[in-house]
């Protein structure tokens, strides 16, 4: 007898401990920041450069930038194969700070404008 108390207040004090305790959950929230924003995007004709970015989603991205960053963008253009079966590239880059975005956008559509007129120009 003195085995199956034993047992059934083990049993019990298992059962109990076992009960989920309401608990009040924490929630923290952090702010992401970008910084040091890096943009690379490689096309293969002009088709490519006016559909892969435009230029409010640029914008947007760069409103979400802590002020004083580095910002970094730039566009590499493939083209055909040299006669030694290496392919031939033309890079445009942009270097900038999150202070002078409005700087930086006019850059940006210089060179998406000028990687337009390197496939208009090949053809």
């Amino acid at each position: 007898m003195k085995t199956v108390f034993t047992f059934l207040g083990l049993f019990l004090a298992t059962i109990n401990f076992s009960q989920a305790q309401n608990l009040e959950a924490q929630l923290t929230t952090q702010d992401t920041k970008i910084t040091n924003l890096s943009v690379s995007v490689t096309v293969d004709s002009a088709q490519e450069v006016a559909s892969t970015f435009k230029m409010k989603d640029i914008k947007k991205i760069l409103d979400e930038v802590e002020s004083n960053e580095d910002l970094t963008f730039e566009i590499t253009c493939n083209g055909d194969e040299v006669a030694n079966g290496v392919a031939s590239k033309v890079s445009y880059r942009v270097t900038g700070n999150s202070n002078n975005k409005q700087e930086f956008l006019k850059m940006i559509k210089k060179i998406r404008k000028a990687a337009i007129t390197y496939y208009d120009n090949k053809q």
